[in-house]
């Protein structure tokens, strides 16, 4: 089953966005990371940003969420407020 670690942020203006945006795109993921899948949600006006990541397994969950959380307060984009674990009920594109 697919997990999901969500991490809300506060502090977070579309100028800020925009850095951390160029960065994680010409930078990839972080040495060690397992495969995943990253969404970024930004609310502009409220500075607020929901970052989503997709994770195949629990064992990739774990490892992931070891790495993100031991990040640098720098290389993140605002003040971290929370970090959830969910469970993917489903997902679809089209």
């Amino acid at each position: 089953m697919a997990l999901a670690r969500v991490v809300s942020f506060e502090g977070i203006g579309s100028e800020r966005m925009a850095q951390m945006t160029g960065e994680m795109q010409e930078g990839g993921a972080p040495e060690g990371m397992p495969p995943s899948e990253l969404m970024i949600l930004h609310d502009p006006e409220g500075e607020r940003a929901l970052a989503i990541v997709l994770f195949d397994n629990e064992d990739d969950y774990r490892k992931g969420h070891e790495i993100l959380d031991a990040m640098p307060a720098e290389d993140v984009p605002g003040r971290r407020t929370s970090v959830t674990k969910y469970d993917v009920a489903a997902r679809m594109t089209s």
